[in-house]
């Protein structure tokens, strides 16, 4: 599923306008990404957190020339833990 198909979705289940949907997906995303950057987290019960994370420096090898060490610096990422609901409806117990 795309983002366009999932506004006509949205529009659909909520019984709103796609540009009202396609507001509220942006927005939704807008904001999961501006609490990710403030380090914070975001729940959505049942659903699951995102989470940033800071994946620390390290050593590595250039893929182009292996006999090259590299260094990879410190980068913040982002993560996904599964909530109950979920994982549940993954497994058939839903």
């Amino acid at each position: 599923m795309n983002k366009a198909a999932l506004i006509e979705r949205i529009a659909a289940e909520a019984a709103v306008s796609k540009k009202d949907s396609e507001h509220m997906l942006e927005s939704l995303v807008k904001i999961i990404i501006s609490e990710l950057k403030a380090g914070n987290e975001v729940t959505i019960t049942g659903f699951g957190t995102f989470l940033s994370r800071i994946r620390h420096a390290r050593g590595g090898v250039n893929p182009q020339n292996p006999s090259q060490r590299i260094q990879i610096p410190e980068v913040k990422v982002a993560k996904f833990k599964t909530g109950k609901t979920l994982k549940d409806a993954l497994k058939g117990k839903i």
